[in-house]
């Protein structure tokens, strides 16, 4: 079997050269999928020798569909650019190519947080399906939570090893990407019918900072874990509260 491994991107010059590092040994093909980046992605890409396409960016689940069907073989491994396989799980993928009991494959991502591996808050194993045969799925889901889903009846086997996911490198980066999602999952809820008022925001953000902080363990991870408690309930809050203007207007 052959793999293609897909990346979307778009000003990822920080991140994108270990994502294709990780890959080199573990695919045949590798598939970039760039909204016109205005930074040095397209350089390091071509360095690596990608196929590299740029295509204006509609939504991530279309943008990531759109990246599986320009890849040339069935057997689709799909990563972000922030993302990174570990030595085991290369190994693993590796031994998927010469047999395959499943359609599709999960495995565990593992977040760095501010230089902070993150094993609590809800954060850690994080299981996602990433490797499949692309007859089997697609990218569903409501933007911007996306998820690689296989057709109903189809079996998922699991790989060890992590993604590892080098999420923020500062607090302001996560805050920025809190904005960024926080718009695109206002106007999701607001076009599904969702409603939201004063009550909702106050009881939704509480209940997020209780969730991650106390239900997920989140008090194990330290000074960390309460910072991304804290900014989970905000990026909550700010959800709603977006969903709440959009109402009023």
């Amino acid at each position: 079997m052959k793999l293609s491994a897909v990346i979307i991107t778009y000003n990822e010059e920080r991140n994108i050269e270990r994502c294709l590092t990780s890959l080199q040994d573990v695919a045949d093909e590798i598939v970039v999928i760039d909204s016109f980046s205005k930074d040095r992605t397209e350089e390091i890409c071509k360095s690596f020798g990608v196929t590299f396409i740029q295509n204006p960016f509609e939504g991530h689940i279309q943008q990531k569909n759109f990246a599986i069907q320009s890849a040339t073989n069935d057997w689709i491994l799909s990563l972000d650019a922030d993302e990174a396989l570990t030595p085991e799980l290369q190994e693993n993928i590796v031994k998927v190519k010469e047999n395959q009991d499943f359609n599709g494959y999960k495995m565990n991502r593992l977040t760095n947080y501010c230089g902070h591996w993150v094993k609590y808050c809800g954060w850690y194993p994080d299981t996602k399906t990433r490797f499949i045969n692309r007859n089997f799925g697609k990218w569903e889901g409501v933007n911007p939570h996306d998820r690689l889903d296989l057709k109903k009846g189809e079996s998922v086997g699991f790989l060890k090893g992590d993604i590892l996911h080098y999420s923020y490198y500062t607090q302001e980066d996560h805050l920025k990407q809190i904005e960024y999602f926080g718009d695109i999952a206002a106007k999701e809820l607001f076009q599904s019918g969702e409603k939201s008022n004063w009550f909702k925001i106050s009881i939704k953000t509480t209940a997020q900072f209780i969730k991650s902080f106390i239900l997920k363990k989140g008090i194990l991870d330290g000074k960390t874990g309460f910072t991304i408690s804290r900014l989970s309930a905000y990026a909550t809050y700010r959800k709603y509260y977006k969903l709440f203007k959009l109402q009023k207007s």
